[in-house]
């Protein structure tokens, strides 16, 4: 990769590809939807969510979400297909704490990977937003133990009082020093 990287859908399409992160027919088919912005300069939160379009990273929206099981079971779904569908994930659902949600109620988000139950500590504060620390740590779930890649939480610049969500990208140590050197992103 070049010295003088830019932070463009075309540049991190053959960064993903060089570092064996997606296939040349992935990046491709990537880069004929994003045709329109292809070379745009992204900051580095827009690069991060741009890994989510190249399958290898999930987002977990900031915003509101229309229910907090469908919410989880999406996510965690869309999560596990990213991940090569090694893992099944079924039977996604909040287990409800004592109390309401103005102090944050804590709940327990549970389901089952390949049949075995799981139960990931979750504070809620409203029914339609995730707890983003239960969120990315029920998503580290959907590796397969075999896989040399795991799922890490990208950091990125953020600026004073501006929402953003949380961004996990599955990668080997290798690919996730190389999202650091080009773009940036660290993972933690």
């Amino acid at each position: 990769m070049p010295k003088e990287f830019t932070k463009t859908y075309r540049c991190i399409g053959a960064l993903l590809h060089e570092t064996g992160m997606v296939s040349e027919e992935k990046a491709h088919s990537v880069l004929e939807r994003a045709a329109a912005y292809a070379d745009v300069q992204l900051d580095q939160y827009a690069a991060a969510q741009a890994l989510e379009s190249f399958g290898v990273a999930v987002s977990v929206h900031a915003d509101d979400i229309d229910s907090l099981r469908d919410g989880y079971a999406s996510l965690l779904a869309a999560a596990a297909e990213a991940a090569g569908g090694r893992v099944t994930i079924s039977d996604v659902r909040i287990v409800a704490g004592e109390g309401d949600f103005a102090g944050g109620r804590r709940d327990a988000l549970a389901f089952e990977r390949d049949g075995e139950p799981v139960s990931v500590p979750a504070e809620h504060f409203a029914e339609d937003y995730y707890d983003h620390g239960a969120a990315c740590r029920a998503i580290a779930e959907t590796a397969h133990g075999d896989d040399p890649r795991s799922w890490r939480q990208v950091g990125f610049a953020r600026e004073s009082g501006a929402g953003y969500g949380s961004v996990m990208v599955l990668a080997t140590p290798d690919q996730r020093e190389a999202l650091h050197q080009y773009l940036g992103l660290t993972s933690t």
